[in-house]
């Protein structure tokens, strides 16, 4: 409340000045020190966001990539403000920043998620990279950041932009699972193997594969028609009313979207759909000739109604015959009154024709949960509060000017649950005369509709962020370009049930220069503050350098008429982060009263107090070093753009508590305890690449773009903590995102071939179970013989490569837009393909090893014991994650001349698209599959957008 108030008083003082801004600059988009000025975009022409201002390209010394949103939203309307990014963006690749994890998302300045913005209320995104370009926001920038910059108002009459979306999702695949008979006959199979005798019999089999009587045999498909809808539909609509004058100008965005689900029965029918609403303001106020203000307000509300089950996670786990859904009344036998009595008194009889079926195991199941255990909602709130005072000090010195933003943000989230407990029933049935009835039911469980909504998982966060900036500009002679900044930065976020709040504090230092706009140098730095590190060294400086050379304006190349711009520059910096240090106080050590005591000669006991970790009064910052080098040109008067960066950087002294670096009685397992410090020892290393190509020509009528980017980075563990027998095993040297495991063999083809084997250490083996290689040669495979496989591509896939096509013929546009990703691998780990003991059975145990099979055989022998010999990372569960998405296609058609010279509707246009279309992979069907969650879908979508 005490943040909310100071907000206020910001913004009352604010309005309560005097005069008019004539410089006409809108201040209000700061983050972190970023300036918009409201008369530029940033991403059009020859303006470009750097980490200070949006300025003039031929101001800044290196480039910076920015996708201007509302250009973009005219030709490929999107849902999510980072969709298809890759594509357009170098240097992104859809999980980070050039590999490097985790980013910084701000939203015009403050840290907030990706979610809290639609795309139609962004201007501009900016991605940026390199150390020189997010040194000023301090610490929790060092693995880059986006900054989001949302829509301002302009001076004019007023507008109103509308648009109007409908489609439907439609999933690409299901697993797949066998049916009950097939289960039945492999389960069978698989207690052979194991030496016991049959579960089911074959006539027990032959019933169920009959299909005579589902009720009694039941075969559920969870993926079927009977379930499931084929498609789900989503809406949504989109009002943007802007204008003002010089004194004030105003941005208002009012949004609504509302989605269903593939859920087609029960509760899920009518309560198993998202909403959201949204509502944005963005206020410009020009009070006089030196003062400025901006007060910007948003409101997000969020409710997702949902079942009180997940029927995804159930349908990949639970096997086709245990029971059947629904149990006709219409079977029971007319004389059985227990029954009837039953019926009679249940509150929940389906479609007046079935009761809830179950099994003692099975009382509660997702089907009786959808149709009578109620609904849940789930509720967020978001509000979000920007202000800013921004002030001319030219009267004190030409080119000074003065900012400063205050934000204060809350979001909190519960449940709210009808949860009504219900009866399911279990048949026994008889023949009579091959006319099979049920003489009897068991019931299970009660019937009971409390009416009370049970309220759980409430969760709040608060962020306050502020910023105070101090700018010079200045020119002498319109030949040397002088730039400073001096910025105070910082946010703070508390959240529900985390003692320690998340803070962020920074100075931050700007000076530039260049020289007739051919020659730059910049440097940014900043001294950042961490309490997360001891008292001492909670303070560092982080600076940075950049250099640039525009040949374009050399005299040896200013008459080539083919060279729009030339321009190489460099950076080099070190960043000093505590973004990896896990947690607070680890540089303090930590004792703990254990619930065991020891006994004395008296009897008597005392609980013991054992230590967990030792001190670090000398703990660091880990930091980031790097060295980056651009090249950026427009050739053939802009038929050619390109941008090209290399880089490599080091992470180096990453918090880590390894006992290879202490004695080893600095760790004991009885009783436990370790006096092992947290240390800086960990380095990583990652260079690599990124490319931005368009090129632009028009053909006969049609206007013709073509987009090429490429993002490259290769991760090195440079120095790790570890000693192993065998040199293979070392982490360092490998990719930080390495898979290990063991490498196979091929299976076991008889007792002979187990016996000549090496001894396997991971349980019995049988002919039909995977063998493996002995790396060390010891004889006995385990943990000493996994070797490196390949990169997981945690930060996502080493080489990602985007293309976008635009094609513009009179009032008829094309978008296309497709991103594929290489060089990763990852493990079939999941329980569609890891399958023993008594879990479901996917397709693939269909190609299985027998003795019949076994030279065609590409999945292990079953089991109904415990397969950890077979189920763990190997070579053999590897798969490429390689891939290329056709993401997005979009026929946008303008109908301008239709609505003529009226005055109401000023523009009108229609478009259709589709998104997540197509996939391309070796491994497509396995690429294309969730286990355990709902699908994977395409959108079809229709459009209609109007500026009245």
């Amino acid at each position: 409340m005490k943040q909310i108030i100071l907000a206020t008083i910001t913004a009352a003082t604010c309005m309560a000045s005097q005069a008019q801004d004539t410089t006409r600059r809108d201040y209000s988009q700061i983050i972190a020190g970023l300036q918009l000025d409201s008369s530029k975009k940033a991403g059009e022409g020859q303006y470009i966001q750097a980490a200070v201002d949006i300025v003039r390209n031929r101001d800044y010394a290196m480039n910076i990539p920015v996708v201007n949103m509302t250009a973009l939203l005219k030709k490929n309307y999107i849902t999510y403000p980072l969709d298809g990014m890759e594509a357009l963006a170098p240097g992104f690749n859809g999980n980070s920043l050039w590999g490097m994890g985790s980013y910084l998302l701000l939203i015009d300045g403050v840290p907030r998620e990706v979610g809290n913005v639609m795309p139609t209320e962004i201007e501009s995104v900016a991605f940026l990279k390199g150390v020189e370009a997010v040194a000023l926001y301090g610490s929790t920038a060092a693995k880059g950041v986006i900054a989001i910059t949302t829509k301002r108002g302009k001076a004019g009459n007023i507008r109103m932009d509308m648009r109007v979306n409908t489609g439907v999702n439609v999933p690409k695949a299901y697993p797949k699972y066998l049916g009950s008979a097939e289960y039945m006959t492999l389960y069978n199979e698989a207690r052979a193997n194991d030496g016991l005798s049959k579960l089911y019999s074959d006539e027990t089999i032959y019933n169920y594969a009959s299909g005579k009587n589902p009720y009694r045999y039941p075969n559920v498909d969870y993926y079927s028609d009977e379930y499931l809808k084929k498609m789900y539909s989503r809406l949504d609509a989109t009002a943007e009313i802007s204008g003002g004058n010089d004194k004030a100008r105003y941005y208002t965005n009012i949004g609504y979207w509302t989605a269903g689900s593939l859920l087609n029965f029960g509760e899920a029918q009518k309560n198993d759909r998202s909403g959201r609403f949204n509502i944005r303001g963005n206020i410009d106020i020009s009070l006089n000739d030196y003062i400025s203000c901006n007060v910007d307000a948003t409101a997000i509300f969020y409710t997702g109604k949902g079942v009180n089950t997940n029927y995804w996670n159930s349908a990949a786990t639970l096997r086709p015959y245990r029971f059947a859904p629904l149990i006709p009344i219409s079977m029971l036998e007319a004389d059985d009154d227990a029954s009837q009595l039953l019926v009679q008194n249940s509150n929940h009889i389906i479609d007046g024709k079935y009761l809830l079926g179950g099994t003692q195991l099975d009382q509660t199941n997702p089907f009786a949960a959808i149709y009578a255990g109620g609904y849940n909602s789930y509720t967020s709130r978001q509000f979000q509060f920007n202000t800013g005072v921004n002030a001319n000090l030219s009267n004190i010195l030409r080119g000074l000017t003065f900012k400063t933003t205050m934000a204060v943000d809350y979001s909190t989230t519960y449940n709210l649950a009808y949860n009504n407990a219900y009866a399911t029933y279990e048949p026994q049935w008889n023949s009579y005369s091959g006319v099979d009835l049920i003489s009897s039911l068991t019931k299970y469980g009660q019937d009971a509709t409390s009416g009370v909504q049970n309220v759980s998982n409430t969760w709040y966060r608060q962020t306050i962020a502020a910023t105070a900036q101090l700018d010079y500009r200045t020119n002498v002679a319109m030949k040397h370009y002088i730039s400073a900044t001096f910025l105070v930065n910082g946010y703070q976020q508390s959240e529900s049930a985390v003692y320690h709040k998340v803070s962020n504090a920074n100075l931050g230092l700007h000076l530039g220069y260049n020289f007739k706009q051919k020659y730059f140098v910049d440097f940014n730095g900043a001294y950042i503050h961490s309490a997360k590190l001891p008292e001492g060294n909670r303070q560092a400086l982080s600076p940075t350098l950049a250099v640039g050379w525009k040949l374009s304006q050399e005299e040896f190349l200013r008459n080539a008429d083919w060279i729009d711009l030339l321009k190489i520059s460099a950076s080099a910096g070190r960043l000093h982060t505590d973004l990896d240090i896990a947690s607070y106080y680890l540089y303090q050590g930590y004792y703990t009263v254990d619930g065991s005591w020891y006994g004395w000669k008296d009897g008597s006991g005392i609980p013991a107090t054992e230590s967990r970790r030792g001190d670090n009064p000398n703990m660091q910052f880990p930091r980031r070093d790097e060295v980056n080098l651009n090249l950026e040109a427009s050739l053939f008067h802009k038929l050619l753009e390109f941008n090209a960066t290399v880089f490599k950087n080091k992470i180096t002294g990453n918090i880590v508590q390894a006992s290879v670096l202490f004695p080893s009685y600095y760790n004991t397992g009885w009783p436990v305890s370790s006096f092992i410090p947290y240390v800086n020892y960990n380095d990583d290393t990652r260079t690599g690449f990124d490319i931005g190509v368009n090129v632009n020509k028009t053909i006969g009528q049609v206007d013709w773009t073509l987009g090429v980017t490429a993002t490259y980075y290769k991760t090195l563990a440079s120095k790790r903590a570890e000693v192993y027998e065998d040199a293979y095993q070392y982490r360092q040297g490998k990719p930080v995102d390495a898979i290990w495991g063991l490498q196979n063999l091929g299976f076991f083809q008889d007792q002979a071939d187990i016996d000549k084997s090496p001894t396997q250490s991971f349980g019995q083996v049988k002919p039909g179970d995977i063998k493996y290689k002995d790396q060390n040669g010891d004889g006995v495979i385990d943990g000493r013989d996994e070797v490196y496989l390949g990169k997981a591509g945690w930060s996502g896939a080493p080489l990602t490569l985007g293309v976008h096509l635009e094609a513009k013929w009179k009032d008829l546009s094309f978008f296309a837009l497709g991103v594929g990703r290489y060089g990763a691998y990852a493990v079939k780990n999941s329980s569609y393909f890891w399958v023993d003991g008594e879990d479901k059975y996917s397709v693939v145990t269909r190609n299985r090893w027998t003795e019949a099979t076994k030279a065609t055989a590409t999945y292990p022998r079953l089991t109904t014991l415990n397969s950890d010999n077979n189920f763990r990372s190997s070579d053999f569960w590897l798969y490429s994650t390689n891939r290329f998405d056709l993401g997005k296609v979009q026929l946008t058609y303008d109908l301008n001349k239709l609505i003529g010279k009226k005055k109401f509707v000023r523009e009108l246009g229609v478009y259709i698209s589709g998104s997540n279309l197509l996939t391309i992979a070796q491994e497509r069907e396995t690429l294309e599959l969730n286990i355990g969650s709902a699908p994977q879908t395409r959108f079809y979508n229709l459009g209609v957008k109007a500026l009245f």
